[in-house]
């Protein structure tokens, strides 16, 4: 009796185990989405169909579409200065004037010594007259005719040389009065009146700058230069630039193209461009540092979805689309993607919400809480 007693408590504690095993087994099994989870807040957006600019992107600078640098074509004192900082400016307008004294004691003794040049072959010529009367009746030999004919000659010549002198001393008196060789606004004034001025001076008197227009430099690689000569017919046809702002992205002007480098620059790989901006309202401005929008030409009405929706899976490419408060992971194929903006080429359908914000908190089946203008109504979609 006292050997049987173990048996029974080892059947016992099996029969427990069986049974506590059966109901580890038989237990309904809670899911991963019936955890009572908190829904995970993202911002939505929806996809839809656009025309979409095709352009290119790239950094440029604004330049004076002509610009000057007004320096002293002669030596002397500067007089007077007739312009003011920073002040727009006519074509003609007088800028400066430097002291003409000398210039015109100049012209004085040119205009001088041209009178007295001229007498002299008047005199010449009136001998050369008489000689040759006499020669024809033999009354004197040829080689004074001769004679008096290279003497006529020489002063044909001096009188010549004595005109280009006054020439040159009303040029020289005229440098005097400096004037604007172009329409623009002046800049900062480098030389103050009584200082003396040297057409040596490089740094000049001041400059002046043609910004209405205005040109922007800018490159492009040389593949995308060959987009741009395709979708332009050789230039051919005008193109839209845009100038934005590098610190707030707002659009700062639009012009065209104007002209194309005639080489591709060899240590870069790139073309440079320049475009024209009417620029009317002065926005831009010389020096002045731009993002630049060149529109190639203008996909209609495709399929758009933000570039913030876009994420990179395992696979590639997909968005997570909002579908009766859940979030949902679809593969996408997108065909291109640039300012903010991805056209998809096949995964979505329009007015399908898509999210632009918390992805990364994600996970396909998970309940997501839409916060913004509208979100109940395109949670339920």
């Amino acid at each position: 009796m006292a050997v049987a007693r173990p048996r029974w408590g080892f059947a016992i504690l099996g029969m427990l185990a069986l049974a506590l095993g059966g109901w580890a087994v038989l237990k309904p099994k809670s899911s991963h989405k019936d955890q009572g989870l908190p829904p995970v807040p993202v911002a939505v957006a929806q996809a839809a169909y656009r025309d979409v600019p095709i352009s290119i992107d790239a950094i440029g600078a604004a330049q004076a579409w002509r610009g000057v640098t007004i320096r002293a074509q002669v030596n002397g004192k500067l007089l007077t200065v007739n312009f003011k900082e920073g002040a727009e400016v006519k074509a003609g307008q007088l800028l400066a004037e430097i002291d003409p004294a000398p210039y015109r004691a100049q012209l004085l003794q040119a205009e001088g010594a041209l009178k007295r040049d001229q007498a002299m072959l008047a005199s010449a010529k009136l001998d050369l007259g008489r000689f040759q009367q006499l020669g024809s009746q033999d009354s004197i030999a040829a080689r004074q005719i001769d004679t008096q004919i290279a003497q006529v000659k020489q002063d044909e010549g001096l009188v010549e040389i004595d005109q280009g002198q006054v020439d040159a001393a009303r040029v020289n008196l005229g440098w005097c009065r400096i004037t604007s060789p172009l329409a623009g606004r002046m800049g900062v004034r480098l030389v103050d009146p009584g200082n003396l001025v040297s057409t040596s001076d490089t740094g000049g008197i001041a400059t002046v700058n043609e910004i209405s227009p205005i040109g922007v430099i800018f490159t492009v690689p040389q593949g995308d230069f060959q987009r741009v000569m395709e979708a332009s017919s050789q230039f051919r046809r005008p193109m839209e630039v845009q100038a934005l702002s590098q610190e707030t992205g707002q659009l700062l002007g639009v012009g065209q193209i104007s002209i194309a480098d005639n080489h591709v620059d060899s240590s870069s790989g790139t073309v440079q461009l320049k475009a024209r901006f009417e620029n009317g309202d002065h926005r831009l401005w010389p020096g002045q540092l731009l993002n630049v929008r060149l529109t190639l030409h203008t996909l209609a009405h495709a399929l758009t979805a933000p570039t913030a929706a876009i994420t990179q899976g395992p696979n590639g490419p997909l968005i997570y689309v909002v579908k009766d408060g859940k979030a949902q992971a679809r593969a996408v194929k997108v065909a291109s993607a640039q300012g903010g903006v991805a056209i998809i080429q096949s995964g979505l359908s329009e007015g399908e919400t898509v999210v632009t914000d918390g992805q990364m908190s994600l996970a396909p089946g998970v309940r997501v809480l839409v916060h913004g203008a509208g979100a109940e109504r395109k949670a339920q979609r």
